[in-house]
C-alpha cells in the first residue's frame, strides 16, 4: 500500500511541476540551474534523540543554527518522541538517524531479526558514567556498596557490570540492597537519604551535584576496568538508509562534526545556542547545569581521538566480547558488529 500510495504521489509532483512550467525551459522560467540545484537538492532528514535536549545533544544543535546542514543541501528536524526509543525509530526508518549507546544497542543485534541500526559515530570518545554517592561514606571504590543501598534500573548489564566492579575491588556483590531507580534529582535524592549510591554520567549528574553545593564521592567504570570504556553515547544510522544515500549520509556526518567541534572551541556560546533551541521546555531553570556541563563535555567529544566520531574497533569488541563472554546476550555478537566508520569521510 506504501508503494501504491508513493507511486501515486510521485506521479502527482510530476504532473504539478509540468503544469507550473507549462513546458518551458529552465531559460524561459527564469530559473537558473543553481537555484533548481537548491531546490531539488535539499535532503530531508530526521534525527531522532534519546532523552530530552542536554550537552550530548548540543553539537547537532550547533550544526543546524550555524546553518551547516543547510550548506550540506539538508533539511534535518530534531526530534524527541518519549513513548518510542531512539533506535526502534531509526531501524523502523521514522528517522534516519538517532541516539543510542552501544550498551543497550547490544539486544538490537542478538534477535532473530536484529535491528537494522549501525553506530556511524561516537559522540563522546570515552565512557564517563559512573557511580556517585554521598561524601565520606566509603563508597568511593566499588566495594564500599557492601552493606549500602543502590538504585538499579534492574538491567542485567547494569547489574554485571557493577557486580564485576564490586568484586574486582574485593567487596561481596551479594551484599549490596538494590531498590528501584526512579530518580530524576541525584544529589537530591542522596541528600534525602532515598539511596546511598546512583549511576551517572559525570557531565551532567556530578556537576548537577556541583551546582547544587553537594558533596560526593565518585568512581568511574572504565577506571576500574577498561572493557568498560565502551561507546555512549553513538549516532546510529538506518541501514538502508545508509546503503542507499552513502553522500547524503556523509554529507550529515560532516556537518554534524562540524557543530561537535565548535562546541568544543566554544561552549558557552554552543551552551546559548542548546538553550535557546530547546523546544521541549525541559532546561528552563537549568541554564547554569547547562552551562557548566558545557564547559566541562566539551573536552570529552573528541578527548584523545584524532578527530570527533571515530569508534576504535578494539574498544568497541571488547566490550561485546565481554558481553559473549558473560552470556548477557541472547546469542553472540560477532566482531565488528553493529559500527562503522566509512561515513566519517
Amino acid at each position: 500500500m506504501k508503494k501504491i500510495i508513493c507511486v501515486i504521489t510521485a506521479l502527482l509532483m510530476v504532473f504539478l511541476m509540468a503544469s507550473c512550467t507549462n513546458g518551458k525551459t529552465d531559460e524561459e522560467t527564469g530559473s537558473t540551474n543553481e537555484e533548481m540545484s537548491n531546490t531539488q537538492g535539499t535532503e530531508k532528514i530526521t534525527f531522532a534523540l534519546d532523552w530530552t535536549p542536554n550537552t550530548n545533544h548540543t553539537g547537532l544543535y550547533v550544526a543546524k543554527e550555524k546553518g551547516y546542514f543547510e550548506q550540506a543541501g539538508l533539511d534535518v528536524d530534531i526530534v524527541f518522541l518519549e513513548d518510542s526509543t531512539s533506535a526502534t525509530l531509526c531501524a523502523a526508518g521514522t528517522a534516519q538517524f538517532a541516539i543510542e549507546a552501544q550498551d543497550t544497542l547490544a539486544a538490537a543485534f542478538t534477535t532473530d531479526e536484529p535491528l537494522g541500526v549501525t553506530a556511524v559515530a561516537a559522540i563522546i570518545q570515552h565512557n564517563t558514567s559512573g557511580i556517585i554517592s554521598r561524601k565520606g561514606e566509603g563508597l568511593d571504590t566499588p566495594k564500599g556498596l557492601e552493606g549500602k543501598t543502590y538504585s538499579t534500573w534492574d538491567s542485567p548489564i547494569e547489574l554485571a557490570m557493577l557486580k564485576t566492579v564490586v568484586e574486582k575491588d574485593g567487596g561481596d556483590f551479594s551484599k549490596v540492597n538494590l531498590i528501584t531507580n526512579n530518580i530524576t534529582d541525584e544529589p537530591g535524592a542522596l541528600a534525602a537519604n532515598q539511596t546511598d549510591a546512583i549511576w551517572v554520567f559525570y557531565g551532567w549528574g556530578c556537576i548537577n551535584a556541583q551546582i547544587q553545593g553537594f558533596d560526593f564521592d565518585y568512581f568511574n567504570f572504565k577506571d576500574i576496568d577498561e572493557v568498560f570504556d565502551y561507546y555512549t553515547p553513538v549516532i546510529i544510522g538506518n541501514n538502508e538508509y545508509l546503503e542507499s544515500h552513502p553522500d547524503e549520509a556523509k554529507a550529515f556526518l560532516a556537518a554534524v562534526k562540524k557543530g561537535y567541534e565548535y562546541a568544543a572551541e566554544n561552549p558557552d556560546e554552543a551552551a546559548q545556542i542548546l538553550i535557546d533551541s530547546d523546544s521541549t521546555g525541559s532546561l528552563k531553570g537549568s541554564e547554569e547545569l547547562v552551562k557548566q556541563s558545557q564547559n566541562w563535555i566539551s573536552q570529552q567529544y573528541i578527548a584523545d581521538a584524532e578527530s570527533w566520531g571515530y569508534i576504535d574497533p578494539v574498544r568497541w569488541n571488547a566490550f561485546y566480547n565481554w558481553l559473549n563472554e558473560n552470556e548477557l546476550v541472547e546469542k553472540e555478537i560477532p566482531q565488528n558488529t553493529g559500527f562503522s566508520n566509512e561515513y566519517l569521510g
